[in-house]
């Protein structure tokens, strides 16, 4: 049997387990004991073999060790040896190191002066060559070689460049300055014929000798002055037409006033708005050819000469464009087309004193404005090529003429809106009087509901005008300017709503029912008949759709001013004004890396961008506002908003004390009746008893709440045109009949704290006027409120039982200081 001595060197080695394992692997003959004995046995054999070959191998490990000691002291000696030798290398690289870095200074000072010497060298060569120019530079110009003087004059430049400032050679310098100077006046007449007569070779030598002399501005100059002429023969042809016009309009009048019979038609005007568009037509053919012809005589310089032409013809006419603009915009007015003026004589004040600024003369503005931008489009197109930087430049001349406009733009607009609000007649036209007060309410009424949407409308137009005229930039004026507006029509609203207090007879002064006017209130309400009272709370009830109306338009139009200004956010992006606005500049990017403008840079051509490009602390006015307008929080029109939300308040205190009026008039002298003191009569016969009535004024009251509902349901039908409306109607006239039940309930108890002393008789007549009026409020729904149901109780009590009633448990349900109050009106002492 061969033993597996494997297990063995497990750590989780189990004697046991190996013992059992082994007797179970015996063969089924063989007995046990003799088995186990032969496992002992070698188990004791191996044993043995293990430690003779453990003893075997010590000893040889034993032999080895002195000669490993003898190895390893060799190994140290070595490496200690190939240490001191690589020391000594390094020790011989710094000595070299030291010696090469000081070759290697000695070589630089050198070179140094090698260099020294040769520009000294040059020097003299340029400063001789100078002088040799000198001398001969007169006779260049005699032999009339623009070309070569210009190298003359250009080396001469380049002499004196190397020479430096050198006090022997300031007379060459200025003699150089007056020699440039000769020959660009030279060249001048020669490029201005080749300029004139289209010499495309001609003029590109002239250039040339331009470029080397470093005269380029004079290119520019000369290219514009030579063009610039015909441009201002084509600008000077209104002029032209307009004393043509006049002269013939003369004549025509006088030869009409000679021979009356003879009927000769006159001279059409020439208007300004109808000519501008055939000028732009002219002017743009004219940069269109220019543009042409310099990409080939001028294929390095055309993207800037052509544009510089325009800019140069727009500086040329500016102040004769804003007089031309300023006076078509007064001849669409007759008013200000005979006074020869426009917008901005009114907005200074040179005419007569009642003169405004109208729809009309912005209208017209604004149309001679979108005949440039379809220009400055053609023109952006043109001169696509351009450098953005250039083409914004070119642009901003185009639009400068209306930015004396466009600075009063807000101005212009608050006296448009102001003066066509002012024109909003909210008035009724039926003239006041006794049975006209429902018919003149619900007139005033009417125009003031009609007026609101007008109003809207007006704004909304301004919004579109800001947007047209401006692109935006203006925008911040703009809300100003409608803030302003909206509380100038609120405050005619509210100046409306206080006449029509005096209408419907509840002044805020006495609301309608003084004491001291009582009687004269009666008589009044006498001679107004019940269907014009009832005319009178339609009218007042229509108020409350004013408010509502006026409520919901005006948080429409604010809602659709946040998102023209969240789309103004957008055009004029971020990215184009960025964080270039710190730096007071705007950052530009000329193109995307394709040759094409960037998404930024065509936004930044934009009508408003153009104009702001410059102008970076209006611009992050604007940009404040825009980023404002992005909170749900943001009120465009704040100050507005405020007074709607007080109107509204106003109009429905209004509407309450006209609901409540006719409570007032009834309730006004109920703690004075006389009633309430009165005796009962004795009789010398048994006569019958009978139940008591409520009174006429709880009867007129309790009639007029019942009738309520009928009044609100024609308002409520208005509101409810749908059916999701149909449960907010329901909830607006419940609102209303429940605040009008409340406040004839408080004024009735106020009433009853009023009385003085009231005998059982007047406390039985009391109480059954009381229940009638808690059966009516039980009728409308409403819960009977504590206090009047303690008056009830004690005034319906007999005066001798009124003491046990507040002792018992019964007592302990009621309003104790309104029981108290009873006790003392009729004497009742408490403390007995």
């Amino acid at each position: 049997m061969m033993l597996d001595l494997g297990p063995f060197s497990d750590e989780k080695f189990d004697p046991k387990k190996w013992i059992n394992s082994a007797c179970k692997s015996r063969h089924p003959q063989d007995s046990l004991d003799k088995h186990m004995v032969d496992l002992e046995m070698k188990l004791q054999m191996v044993s043995e073999e293990i430690a003779a070959s453990l003893e075997e191998q010590s000893a040889a490990a034993l032999l080895r060790v002195p000669r490993a000691t003898r190895d390893v002291l060799r190994l140290r000696d070595d490496a200690v040896s190939l240490r001191i030798s690589v020391a000594g290398i390094l020790d011989k690289l710094k000595k070299a190191e030291g010696s090469s870095a000081e070759s290697i200074a000695a070589l630089a000072k050198v070179d140094t002066v090698k260099q020294r010497m040769e520009a000294a060298y040059e020097t003299l060569q340029d400063a001789a060559g100078l002088t040799q120019l000198s001398a001969t530079v007169e006779d260049v110009f005699a032999s009339g070689d623009l070309p070569r003087a210009a190298e003359t004059l250009a080396n001469m430049r380049h002499c004196l460049s190397a020479v430096g400032e050198v006090a022997e050679f300031a007379n060459i310098r200025k003699q150089l300055e007056v020699l440039e100077d000769r020959l660009d006046t030279m060249v001048q007449p020669r490029l201005t014929d080749a300029l004139s007569n289209r010499k495309i070779d001609v003029a590109q030598d002239l250039r040339g000798i331009l470029i080397r002399i470093g005269r380029f501005k004079s290119l520019e100059m000369h290219y514009t002055k030579v063009h610039l002429k015909p441009i201002k023969q084509l600008w000077d042809d209104f002029d032209s037409k307009q004393r043509a016009s006049k002269l013939a309009n003369e004549k025509s009048e006088v030869e009409r006033l000679s021979i009356s019979n003879d009927l000769r038609s006159s001279s059409p005007t020439v208007f300004f708005s109808s000519w501008l568009p055939s000028f732009y037509d002219e002017l743009l053919l004219y940069l269109e050819q220019e543009w042409k012809w310099c990409t080939v005589a001028f294929p390095d310089d055309y993207k800037t000469l052509v544009p510089k032409l325009l800019m140069e013809t727009m500086a040329a006419v500016g102040s004769s464009f804003v007089s031309r603009i300023n006076l078509a915009t007064g001849e669409v007015v007759p008013e200000t087309k005979a006074l020869a003026k426009g917008i901005l004589d009114i907005l200074s004040g040179d005419l007569p004193k009642g003169s405004k600024i109208q729809t009309k003369h912005l209208e017209a503005l604004i149309e001679l404005h979108n005949m440039t931008g379809i220009f400055a489009r053609n023109i952006q197109h043109l001169f696509s090529e351009s450098d953005l930087r250039v083409l914004m430049d070119t642009l901003k001349a185009v639009y400068f003429p209306y930015e004396s406009f466009k600075q009063r733009y807000g101005q212009m607009e608050r006296a448009i809106l102001s003066s066509e609000i002012s024109g909003v007649d909210l008035r009724g036209a039926v003239t006041r009087g006794v049975g006209a007060q429902g018919i003149e309410l619900s007139e005033t009424v009417r125009r003031m509901e009609e007026s609101i949407p007008q109003v809207i409308v007006l704004l909304e137009a301004a919004v579109e005008r800001c947007i047209s005229f401006t692109g935006g930039s203006e925008a911040d004026e703009l809300i100003l300017a409608l803030d302003d507006i909206m509380l100038q029509y609120i405050s005619t609203l509210q100046e409306t709503l206080k006449s029509l207090r005096a209408v419907c007879g509840v002044d805020h002064n006495n609301m309608g029912f003084d004491k001291k006017e009582g009687a004269q209130n009666s008589r009044k309400v006498d001679l107004i008949s019940n269907e014009e009272e009832w005319s009178i709370v339609q009218g007042a009830l229509q108020i409350l759709t004013v408010a509502d109306c006026l409520t919901s338009r005006s948080s429409v139009f604010e809602a659709s001013l946040r998102a023209t200004l969240a789309r103004l956010s957008t055009s004029l992006s971020v990215s184009v004004f960025g964080s270039s606005l710190d730096q007071n500049q705007l950052h530009i990017t000329n193109d995307d890396g394709n040759g094409e403008p960037s998404l930024g840079g065509r936004a930044a051509l934009d009508v408003a961008a153009v104009r702001l490009v410059d102008v970076p602390d209006k611009a992050r006015k604007l940009f404040n506002l825009l980023d404002q307008s992005k909170d749900p929080r943001f009120h465009a029109l704040p100050l507005a908003s405020q007074r709607v939300a007080a109107f509204a308040e106003t109009v429905n205190e209004l509407v309450y004390d006209v609901l409540i009026s006719k409570v007032r008039q009834r309730l006004s002298d109920v703690s004075r009746l006389p009633i309430w003191s009165a005796v009962e009569e004795q009789s010398a016969f048994p006569l019958p008893t009978f139940s008591a009535y409520p009174q006429s004024y709880v009867t007129s009251v309790g009639e007029y709440l019942l009738t309520l509902p009928q009044q609100l349901e024609p308002l409520a039908e208005g509101i409810s045109s749908s059916d999701a409306n149909n449960e907010e109607a329901q909830f607006f006239a419940t609102e209303w009949m429940f605040k009008v039940a409340e406040g004839a309930t408080a004024l009735y108890m106020e009433q009853l704290r009023g009385i003085q002393y009231i005998t059982d008789r007047g406390a039985q007549q009391l109480s059954v006027d009381i229940e009638y009026l808690s059966n009516v409020l039980s009728a409308l729904s409403m819960p009977i409120p504590p206090v009047l149901a303690t008056f009830q109780t004690c005034f319906g009590t007999p005066r001798d039982q009124l003491k046990d009633l507040l002792k018992s448990d019964s007592g302990n349900q009621l309003d104790l200081p309104t029981a108290n109050l009873v006790c003392k009106i009729r004497r009742v002492n408490l403390d007995q």
